[in-house]
């Protein structure tokens, strides 16, 4: 059966610790490789650093650490993925996740993104976790993840 635009979703999935998130794809500026990563001293351990990007110095975040999810080491096979920031804060227009493999974009039709509601309690920085087919993913509360980095990054100004 054939979907028309409107009635798909357009999605990146990536890995974070032992769990997929699927990221609107509205809003990735861009995938990378190998990045050099520039550390923050006296930052949470999720927040793993910065990296320079278009002029820019973004804040690059594990989203499993941040979730408490596992862990995610910073090794240069890793991928950074530009957000752009939806918050309306100057200071912070985007911010990067670190995966470890290569993300994946998927179409997702409309009526086949189920919630799951198997959980009592999700993760920070969490909003839902969804099923795509057989599989589960999480969909990131990405205002209360801005919202977390802001707050960190003027602590530490």
């Amino acid at each position: 059966m054939s979907y028309a635009s409107n009635d798909e979703i357009r999605g990146v999935l990536i890995q974070a610790g032992q769990e997929r998130v699927l990221l609107p794809n509205a809003t990735v500026a861009e995938v990378m490789s190998r990045v050099p990563v520039e550390p923050l001293a006296g930052m949470p351990r999720w927040l793993v650093g910065q990296i320079s990007w278009q002029g820019w110095k973004i804040p690059l975040l594990s989203f499993a650490r941040f979730s408490g999810l596992g862990e995610e080491a910073a090794t240069v096979n890793n991928k950074v993925i530009v957000l752009k920031a939806l918050g309306g804060d100057p200071a912070l227009p985007y911010f990067a996740l670190l995966t470890a493999s290569f993300p994946q974009l998927i179409s997702v039709p409309r009526d086949g993104l189920l919630a799951d509601a198997s959980e009592d309690a999700l993760p920070q920085g969490v909003h839902m976790r969804v099923l795509l087919g057989e599989q589960s993913a999480l969909l990131p509360d990405l205002d209360s993840i801005e919202a977390e980095l802001s707050r960190t990054l003027a602590v530490a100004a």
